[in-house]
């Protein structure tokens, strides 16, 4: 009972770790492209409150690690006027991979200085928190890059898309994050299969830069 409330409690502090990094790396980018939105809201903060959700945040990570599934999750969006942002949806797509390419750096980092540290594989807290440093990262990167609005895949495919599928995907926008959280409790194998793939496909991508094939 204690190790299991003292994994819940690192999976808590990792997951606000992750997606306050996450949201910042949106906001930042937004802000170097022209757009202070973010930081005329206050959003370019460390302070979690700021970047709170308590569906995406809090309750979805904490069920998926009661049942056994992959981590993930997201935040309260940071807004972005794309009005202000240079090279029109190419730079909306640029402050949407900022935030899952920000959450896979951590991951890696976390990776790099585990495995040449041992604490990947340390028995006890240290282990635990090296392991969801990098898993929970993972989890959120490629949760964030279902092309499903409103989440940061959908702009990389609003990009490249022709204007039929761009009309469809705005249509989206105001209920797609609940057609993302049904497909995750209707089909919760379908969703832990494809996440679990990808998150192994990257760290087996990780080892393969250590050297470990």
């Amino acid at each position: 009972m204690r190790t299991n409330i003292l994994a819940m409690a690192v999976v808590f502090v990792v997951v606000l770790i992750s997606m306050i990094f996450h949201e910042l790396a949106h906001g930042f980018m937004a802000y170097f492209l022209g757009d202070d939105t973010a930081k005329e809201e206050g959003r370019l903060t460390l302070n979690p409150l700021k970047h709170l959700d308590p569906l995406l945040s809090v309750a979805l990570p904490l069920l998926l690690f009661m049942t056994g599934g992959p981590i993930f999750g997201g935040a309260k969006p940071v807004p972005v006027n794309s009005k202000n942002l240079k090279y029109g949806v190419w730079g909306m797509a640029m402050v949407a991979v900022a935030g899952p390419l920000m959450n896979f750096v951590i991951a890696f980092v976390a990776f790099l200085v585990g495995y040449y540290t041992g604490w990947l594989e340390a028995p006890g807290l240290i282990g635990v928190i090296f392991d969801y440093l990098v898993l929970i990262n993972l989890g959120f990167g490629v949760f964030n890059l279902i092309p499903i609005p409103p989440l940061d895949g959908s702009r990389v495919l609003y990009a490249i898309a022709p204007d039929g599928v761009r009309e469809a995907m705005s249509g989206m926008e105001k209920w797609g994050i609940m057609v993302v959280l049904l497909l995750v409790v209707v089909f919760p194998s379908f969703i832990s299969m494809i996440m679990g793939g990808a998150m192994e496909g990257i760290l087996r991508f990780f080892f393969w830069i250590v050297g470990v094939h």
